[in-house]
């Protein structure tokens, strides 16, 4: 009788109502008055809440919707409705509703509550420190919070989907709940990690494009490659075994033709020299490839080009092959291009400007490259914005597609012109307002012009102040009164330099430098300690100390004060140095080698002003210095013959002009670097009544007499559309020469060749002689000695050099701590001491490849690795070719 009874209640009030009664003891011991017949209606006259840690009681009673007062009936959907609302908060592990007592119509229930744990703590295994740290960042633990299904399905599915970023496909996950011994209904989380090895793409296969090869997509394909692949002679080694001895002769003979598509096919699939790119597989970077071959297709004419078919196939655990079918769609072109709202400049200005012609290949990257910004050319936007037309704006419609040909409408609302009002500077926590703002090109009151900014911009970078990479402008423009307001935000970054440099080379080993360069210094700031970070600096002036030796050999000391900005308004630079150098050699008279017996002591001073021409642009400088050098020699007949004891004088003009007009000191991805350098000293031979035939060589040396000509050129050109991977082009040529027959070429201020051109190096020792680097050879061996002078200790240097080169980059990082960039290289140069020995193709050849490292606190380092094709002649220093590895800390010279 009691299962009947037990199976009619199932079925009459509900299982979930009957089930929890039963769970309940206080519910036990009053279920003697309940009829399970026949529900009863009651009063709730009190809530009792039990087994309660750390959630309100209050709380979980307005949760459960039942209220003090409340008519309810036993048994009855109130009781099951309570059970079910405290269950879908996800806040408890276990729930039952009973019965304290009855009362007549009055009711008390006990709500009987099993907390669920809370996290205390989370850790993980099977990864390493690095990827724990990043992997941390990731992931929405919070200790606290109480753990259920949601928290671990939600932290293995950011745990995996961190790792796949990384190209770890089949990472594993299993998380296991621990308890805390530390804390009641705690729970410590461990998260087991595999992620197995990364996933690489073994093979992309392309179908359905008949108008682009396959390895034109795969090339514009920037982050998704293939895994580089030699099988060339696995493959030929199989088909030969497949050959009988005796039809060997069959398997080269022409029966057997290969068409070049074949071929293609053939070698595509057999060899993939993958150098620059990574194999790894990364959804999101495919996702952007695939964009990048419909951009590509889109570009050609194909605007209805599409992916149909993107497939990622198990290869093995290890490797993926993709499989992409493509829909090109037809070839458009373009028809007719219509003008409309422009009324400052005509349909044959912006016709010439857009470069498009009737039945040209349709391309829609070319329109909005020609329309918005054109990095290589004029754009429409820059013809407008550049007339300070800020509010212009362009819209080009397709409004007929005939056939395979489009018509486009181009619509224009010009706007009026707009005039700078505000200009303002953020995040220039050293340097001070007025040396930005002298830089800026953008001036209150000045019609606003495109140019300007950009203009703007790289002479920001150029200051080396402010991080390059994150100078940006914010732009607030007010149409009703015709205005802009303009901020420049800018990053400070430390451009102040600890020199510790050094090379190794000739018979005297290392060559140290120590020195300090302040490159924002402030002369005005260093009676105030209180703007002092922690230095004086934000006046842009530069400071600098050096200190250059090689034991007795040779010691340099030199100090040089720069003021970019002189009198403060216009960019008119002031420069003063003094430098004195003592250098040491083995004289005629000496026992050996190392029996230092010789001496050149040269003193200098000069003083230089700079300033920037606004013709032909005002990337053009024009500097002017006057220099005084006294070069003393004792005890060294061999250097002037006849004067081993002399004073020479020299007193030269120097007159530069240059023009630089690159996009980042650090690492220059496009622009150039172009200067013209004029050396003279005052004609003496030409107004003296000295008699050069009898005259003494004290009297021929007393003063220095000269002309020099320095050509210098770099171009840097990007070869992608990240300005990234960049090609230096650059060429050097120098000239020295004399005013009068009577008088031999100077022995000072000479040309030195060869090494990784580290000022310093041995046998370039002397004040002002130019160091010309060319890796691959030893440090200045390519430097010729003066005719009927002997080599040994006393090499003079050239009067004549020049030099060519290439260098391919590519950057690690140019982030504003370090700026690290890997290279490869092709120079040739030669140094000659006559002119009739000159020929400028008649050069020492050199390849090879290295690195470079710019930090702001030590500046240059450079790793060189190259081979010096053509043996050096035996007239030189050390007669040598070969592969030379040169390690530098410091300046590299031309």
């Amino acid at each position: 009788m009691r299962a009947i009874l037990l199976i009619f209640l199932l079925l009459f009030v509900g299982f979930d109502s009957v089930a929890q009664f039963r769970r309940g003891r206080s519910e036990r011991a009053a279920t003697d008055n309940l009829n399970y017949a026949n529900p009863a209606e009651y009063y709730i006259a009190g809530i009792e809440v039990t087994g309660l840690n750390i959630l309100d009681k209050n709380a979980m009673i307005s949760l459960t919707g039942l209220r003090v007062g409340d008519k309810i009936k036993i048994p009855g959907d109130a009781i099951s409705g309570a059970i079910r609302k405290l269950w879908n908060h996800g806040l408890i592990g276990d729930v039952s509703i009973g019965v304290q007592r009855i009362e007549g119509d009055n009711v008390w229930l006990e709500i009987n509550l099993s907390e669920r744990p809370r996290l205390t703590n989370f850790y993980f295994t099977g990864i390493n420190k690095s990827q724990e740290s990043s992997l941390k960042e990731e992931l929405t633990l919070i200790r606290g919070k109480i753990v259920n299904d949601a928290m671990l399905r939600n932290t293995e599915i950011a745990v995996k989907k961190f790792f796949v970023k990384k190209g770890f496909l089949n990472t594993e996950v299993k998380i296991v709940q621990e308890r805390d011994t530390f804390a009641t209904d705690g729970i410590r989380l461990r998260i087991g990690i595999n992620t197995h090895s990364k996933v690489k793409i073994n093979k992309i296969t392309i179908d359905g494009n008949e108008a682009i090869t396959d390895g034109k997509l795969k090339s514009k394909m920037k982050k998704t490659a293939e895994h580089p692949r030699f099988y060339l002679h696995r493959t030929l080694i199989s088909k030969l075994m497949d050959y009988k001895p005796g039809k060997m002769k069959d398997f080269f003979s022409s029966t057997y033709p290969v068409s070049w598509d074949e071929f293609k096919d053939f070698f595509a699939d057999n060899v993939k020299l993958n150098v620059f790119k990574g194999s790894k597989f990364i959804q999101s970077e495919f996702d952007n490839d695939k964009k990048t071959i419909i951009d590509y297709y889109n570009s050609k004419g194909y605007r209805d080009a599409e992916i149909v078919i993107d497939t990622i196939i198990n290869h093995n655990m290890k490797a993926i092959n993709i499989h992409l079918a493509v829909d090109e769609g037809p070839k458009y072109y373009f028809r007719n291009i219509i003008w409309t709202g422009n009324y400052i400049h005509s349909d044959k200005t912006l016709n010439a400007i857009l470069g498009i012609k009737k039945g040209d290949v349709y391309n829609r990257e070319m329109i909005e490259r020609k329309l918005s910004f054109n990095p290589k050319g004029p754009d429409i936007s820059g013809l407008y914005m550049d007339d300070g037309y800020l509010f212009f704006q362009i819209n080009d419609v397709e409004v007929a597609v005939v056939g395979d040909s489009i018509d486009v409408e181009m619509r224009i609302r010009e706007g009026e012109q707009a005039t700078i009002n505000e200009v303002t500077i953020s995040g220039n926590d050293r340097t001070s307002d007025h040396v930005i703002r002298r830089e800026l090109s953008t001036v209150p009151g000045q019609k606003f012009r495109r140019s300007d900014i950009i203009r703007t911009q790289q002479k920001l970078g150029q200051l080396g102040y402010f991080n390059p990479q994150t100078i940006g402008q914010k732009m607030e423009p007010n149409m009703a009164n015709a205005t802009v307001d303009i901020e420049w935000t800018l990053e400070e970054q430390s451009n102040d330099q600890i020199e510790l440099s050094g090379g190794w080379g000739g018979a005297f080993g290392f060559v140290g430098t120590v020195g300090l360069t302040f490159n924002n210094f402030s002369l005005r700031n260093i009676p105030h300690p209180s703007k002092w970070r922690p230095l004086p600096v934000g006046d842009g002036q530069r400071l600098s100390l050096r200190i250059q030796a090689n034991g007795r050999n040779f010691q340099n000391y030199s100090i040089s004060f720069t003021e970019p900005w002189l009198g403060g308004r216009k960019p008119q630079s002031l420069s003063v140095s003094a430098n004195k150098s003592i250098s040491r050699f083995a004289g005629q008279n000496a026992t050996n080698f190392f029996d230092l017996n010789s001496t050149l002591k040269v003193d200098n001073i000069s003083i230089g002003i700079g300033k920037v021409l606004e013709w032909p642009d005002n990337y053009f400088t024009l500097t002017n210095s006057l220099s005084y050098s006294v070069y003393t020699l004792i005890n060294a007949p061999n250097y002037i013959p006849g004067c081993p004891d002399c004073i020479s004088n020299s007193l030269t003009f120097n007159t530069t002009i240059a023009r630089r007009s690159v996009d980042n000191p650090m690492y220059p991805s496009q622009g150039s670097e172009i200067s013209l350098s004029a050396t003279f000293t005052p004609p003496f031979s030409q107004w003296s009544s000295l008699n050069y035939e009898t005259a003494t060589p004290q009297e021929l040396n007393k003063w220095v007499e000269y002309h020099k000509w320095m050509f210098d050129a770099k171009y840097y050109i990007p070869l992608d559309r990240n300005n990234k991977l960049v090609l230096e082009a650059k060429a050097h040529f120098g000239f020295i020469g004399r005013y009068s027959q009577r008088t031999d070429y100077t022995p000072f201020e000479r040309f030195f060749m060869g090494g990784a051109g580290l000022a310093g190096g041995f046998g370039a020792f002397v004040l002002g002689q130019d160091i010309i680097a060319l890796r691959g050879y030893d440090d200045n061996v390519i430097t010729p000695p003066f005719p009927n002078q002997p080599s040994t200790n006393n090499i003079r240097g050239g009067i004549v050099y020049d030099k060519f080169g290439l260098e391919l980059r590519y950057p690690v990082t140019t982030g504003s701590a370090a700026t690290i960039y890997g290279f490869m290289f092709a120079e040739a140069g030669n140094n000659w001491n006559n002119y009739e020995d000159f020929n400028p193709f008649s050069m020492y050849k050199t390849a090879g490849f290295g690195a470079r490292i710019f930090m702001p606190a030590f500046g240059l380092i450079g790793l060189n690795w190259g081979y010096g094709f053509d043996p050096v002649p035996l007239g030189s220093r050390n007669p040598v070719s070969g592969a030379k590895f040169q390690f530098t800390i410091g300046q590299q010279i031309r």
